[in-house]
């Protein structure tokens, strides 16, 4: 049925701190980026988000390592609203 009113459909969105470590921030200029995305998200959509933001293209791959409470995750991690996210550049030592 058909009352002639527009549907309005609102997307639900998390709100995520993006924190950089070492070249990332040091590249960005910045320690941290606050991202908000549509829900329901994963670390890809981050990742995805975070490289968008990039003025170099390419700085940040597209498979970084990425912690989250102290625990390194996978891409396909969900995230939910609040979450803070740790990009760590690769590390070279001897």
């Amino acid at each position: 049925m058909d009352f002639g009113e527009k549907q309005t459909t609102s997307r639900a969105t998390l709100s995520i701190r993006c924190r950089l470590f070492a070249r990332y921030a040091e590249a960005l200029g910045v320690e941290s980026v606050d991202l908000e995305l549509h829900a329901p998200a994963t670390v890809a959509d981050a990742v995805a988000a975070l490289r968008a933001t990039e003025t170099q293209g390419d700085l940040i791959p597209e498979r970084p390592l990425v912690a989250m409470k102290q625990e390194h995750v996978a891409l396909d991690r969900k995230l939910a609203d609040g979450d803070e996210l740790v990009f760590l550049p690769p590390l070279a030592g001897g």
